[in-house]
């Protein structure tokens, strides 16, 4: 119930106005929610399928960006999206984890483990459909560098950059820059040859690495905030040499698309590992 009231207090609090930073684009999170359906046990495929929207057509991919459709109707969600900090590449919960009127617990990471919480429960007041559909679009969003990027220019979003000849400012270069450029470049704009793409990297270059990112100890909450500390270490990376009015090429995006692409793997593995928790029917987070 501890949690349960937390949300409560998440949903009510959060109010505050902070500036909207979208997080990975709608490809980014349509990615990471297609790779999470390849690891879903049959338990939770099911219990996923259940509370999808009739809009969802039955794929949770077709909802991962939901959340971001919802801010201007759910004002309390929009310091949700992020858990940004300062310049000192870590992420410190019970330092960072709040809005700008200081509400605790009101960041990325929080919403993440209650609205797991909430799933669990089957008691829970809260609008289990909106849970899952908040839950998988913010496991996306804390799994993208600037999503915990510095708070002095809001993760980016104040650094006006040109993204090669167009402008663009910082945090949009990882939400979408980078995964719209490799998707002319490579996928030829289909995002579902890039989700390929990344399956197969995950099942041979990075077999030996997919069960570590979705090792959890906790029994009681998720690990999203070891997610978060390894975007705040990732988020240092990208400010690296980027200056406003910086022009931002070939180098910088050879160097950015295999975190990105890293980053939408590991956001779907580990959305598969925490539903597969919420509907493994034992009522607890269990550990790998």
């Amino acid at each position: 119930m501890g949690l349960l009231l937390l949300l409560h207090v998440v949903l009510v609090a959060a109010a505050a106005g902070v500036p909207a930073a979208q997080a990975w684009g709608k490809e980014g999170h349509y990615m990471t929610c297609k790779i999470a359906d390849g690891f879903l046990t049959k338990e939770a495929l099911a219990g996923v399928k259940a509370l999808l929207p009739s809009s969802a057509n039955g794929e949770l991919a077709e909802v991962c960006s939901w959340a971001d459709t919802q801010r201007f109707r759910y004002r309390w969600s929009s310091p949700l999206h992020f858990a940004d900090t300062p310049e000192d590449c870590k992420f410190s919960y019970a330092r960072d984890c709040h809005d700008t009127k200081g509400n605790k617990n009101v960041c990325v990471v929080g919403a993440i483990n209650n609205y797991t919480a909430a799933l669990q429960d089957s008691s829970s007041p809260y609008n289990r459909t909106e849970s899952l559909m908040f839950l998988a679009h913010f496991v996306g969003d804390v799994h993208q560098p600037l999503h915990c990027g510095h708070v002095e220019d809001l993760g980016g979003n104040t650094i006006l950059v040109r993204w090669y000849r167009r402008k663009s400012n910082l945090h949009h270069v990882w939400d979408v820059d980078v995964i719209e450029q490799a998707m002319k470049d490579f996928y030829g704009k289909d995002q579902d040859a890039m989700v390929k793409a990344i399956q197969r990297n995950i099942t041979e270059d990075w077999s030996r690495e997919e069960k570590q990112w979705e090792a959890c100890r906790s029994k009681t909450k998720t690990c999203a905030d070891k997610y978060a500390q390894e975007s705040a270490v990732l988020a240092c990376d990208a400010y690296k040499g980027v200056k406003q009015d910086s022009t931002l090429g070939d180098d910088y995006y050879s160097a950015a698309l295999p975190v990105v692409e890293k980053r939408i793997a590991q956001g779907g593995v580990r959305l598969a590992a925490i539903l597969n928790r919420i509907f493994s029917g034992n009522g607890e987070l269990q550990s790998i």
